[in-house]
């Protein structure tokens, strides 16, 4: 079988499963930022290609490839593969649902206690000696406990889910949006409540984004957005930086509109200098937490990631359909 990977030959190897599948194919590895000329001109027979979530799959490349069958996203997010122009060519969308639910969750948590306990500016103060100047500082303004927030997540799907589960034993109240409101008896698994969109934002101390980018989430966090939070509640996200209008967050920041923001993406993607988030006035960045993009790319999500890429590489080959079809074919 022909089979394409734009990513490292290194982190394929990394985590390759033990499959007699697998040991009969001899992919071809190419860097992700390859040109479409280049990628047809190592594999003008691929059937199958292998992409990085944040990588473009246009029609063009589709076109070039004519015996593509199926392109996999390496993570959950597949928004910049061209679903439409794969479903008109019979080309099969697959993503890796839920593989990384609980390690982008874990990342989640991780950015809501880190702004609610002031941990950037506290490392510094610590580095410079300003331990106690910081310490008893906070012992007058109060800290507030994550058990003491109302947590509102925007999107309930697995990593949704895995965040509830996780935020539980906090003892915060918890609340949902998603576009179709779950069951009672899911509410009631997961401890959490509906509330429209609109609502949550002006009710939660915390509101965490996780949901997928498409023509309705695009820029959902915008001014409008931004005006209905609490100025003492923090955005959190580890979804898809395209969901956040950037200007309008960073003069919510700038303006004092709300407490601060916890980012584990942001767009574009890679973030260029001088993005307007990285470039914050310094009071500002003690209230911004910024990670690279590290929360679903923990060993053992890549692990389960990729068994399932080639499990579904395999099903192809058997003339089966793989699972996890997302352009509706």
């Amino acid at each position: 079988m022909h089979i394409v990977v734009l990513g490292q030959e290194a982190r394929y190897q990394a985590y390759r499963p033990a499959m007699p599948f697998l040991d009969q194919q001899t992919p071809a590895f190419l860097d992700k930022d390859s040109t479409e000329a280049e990628i047809a001109a190592a594999s003008p027979e691929a059937e199958v290609l292998f992409v990085d979530a944040i990588t473009p799959v246009t029609a063009s490349l589709m076109d070039r490839l004519p015996k593509l069958r199926l392109i996999h996203s390496e993570g959950v997010a597949y928004d910049r593969i061209d679903l439409d122009a794969a479903r008109q060519r019979n080309i099969y969308v697959c993503n890796n649902k839920g593989c990384n639910a609980g390690a982008v969750a874990e990342q989640a948590i991780l950015l809501m206690l880190m702004l609610l306990r002031h941990a950037l500016p506290g490392d510094r103060a610590v580095r410079e000696g300003r331990q106690m100047e910081m310490k008893e500082r906070y012992m007058v303004e109060g800290i507030t406990e994550l058990s003491a927030c109302k947590a509102g997540l925007v999107g309930f799907g697995d990593i949704g889910r895995a965040t509830a589960e996780r935020l539980a034993p906090f003892g915060c109240e918890l609340y949902y949006y998603t576009r179709h409101r779950r069951a009672p008896e899911e509410e009631r698994k997961y401890g959490v409540t509906y509330l429209p969109l609109e609502e949550l934002a002006a009710a939660c101390d915390i509101v965490s984004l996780h949901c997928a980018v498409n023509d309705e989430t695009r820029n959902m966090v915008d001014e409008d957005f931004l005006a209905r939070m609490k100025p003492t509640a923090y955005l959190i996200n580890t979804a898809r930086g395209d969901l956040v209008d950037n200007e309008a967050l960073a003069r919510a920041l700038t303006e004092g509109r709300i407490a601060g923001a916890g980012l584990d993406t942001l767009a574009p993607e890679p973030v260029p200098a001088g993005h307007p988030l990285t470039v914050l006035p310094p009071e500002v960045q003690d209230r911004v937490a910024l990670a690279p993009h590290l929360g679903g790319i923990t060993e053992a999500a890549f692990r389960r990631a990729h068994a399932h890429m080639w499990r579904n590489a395999e099903r192809l080959a058997a003339g089966e359909r793989p699972d996890c079809v997302v352009n509706g074919l």
